[in-house]
């Protein structure tokens, strides 16, 4: 069998999330039936992550395996865009050793919320709108920095989910503004189910003063979903990158 990542993206707007779901049309889905039509056999693929309904993807990774080896690439790339519908897109496909694995080989995965308080039709769907008169950023920034001193990251998971283990490795965090919208990068080993919709949901409240950053800190400390704050649109989250170790790409 021949592995293959394949790097994509996708508006996540009308999809239940990039799992299949039973009652829903999801990206996994989507894919998994274009490649196996253009393809010529039942494929499946395995993503590097499960973003929720309505988050989109600037990039996201998934492997498959197939048993012929493909000589084109950029050739099937194209066929795929072709059949994908209009809000997914094949970026690339590349040849990865045997082992490589979407999820678990990823070093990395970093994600962005973008909020504006300027109401705008054509990006309603990519970025949160909402009042920030009095959101003070400072202070958020301030709390964020609070997030490195931790590993167990329970306060902002979702409830009863399947993973083993609550703890994430936080490499960075942070608001910056990029002209009338303000945006949260943030970057760890791994996410929690909901995390990042959580963390921004309870940074807003340091900032509009509803909490302290020791309260925020606390929060943390709790381990109790109940205690952190609201979860915030998922129309302003996106994945934008996922790193991976070097050696597991061939012929690159």
């Amino acid at each position: 069998m021949n592995r293959y990542f394949i790097y994509l993206a996708y508006n996540g707007t009308r999809f239940c999330g990039w799992q299949r779901q039973p009652n829903g049309l999801s990206v996994q889905q989507r894919l998994e039936e274009t490649l196996s039509v253009v393809l010529q056999q039942d494929l499946s693929v395995v993503g590097a992550g499960r973003t929720d309904a309505g988050v989109h993807a600037r990039m996201m990774v998934a492997h498959f395996e197939c048993s012929v080896l493909i000589a084109d690439l950029l050739q099937l790339t194209t066929k795929l865009n072709r059949m994908l519908p209009e809000d997914m897109a094949v970026n690339k496909i590349v040849t990865v050793a045997e082992n490589a694995h979407a999820r678990f080989d990823a070093l990395s995965r970093t994600y962005k919320y973008y909020v504006t308080d300027k109401k705008n039709p054509f990006d309603y769907e990519w970025i949160c709108c909402m009042p920030l008169h009095n959101m003070d950023f400072n202070v958020m920034n301030e709390a964020c920095t609070v997030l490195f001193d931790y590993s167990d990251f329970t306060s902002f998971s979702k409830l009863h989910t399947d993973v083993k283990t609550n703890y994430c490795r936080i490499d960075e965090a942070g608001w910056e503004r990029d002209g009338d919208v303000w945006v949260f990068t943030i970057r760890a080993d791994r996410f929690l189910r909901n995390m990042v919709r959580a963390i921004v949901g309870t940074l807003w409240d340091v900032g509009r003063g509803r909490i302290t950053v020791e309260e925020f800190r606390r929060i943390i400390e709790a381990k109790d979903r109940c205690k952190a704050g609201m979860s915030v649109p998922a129309a302003g989250l996106a994945l934008v990158d996922i790193e991976y170790p070097a050696h597991l790409f061939l012929n690159t």
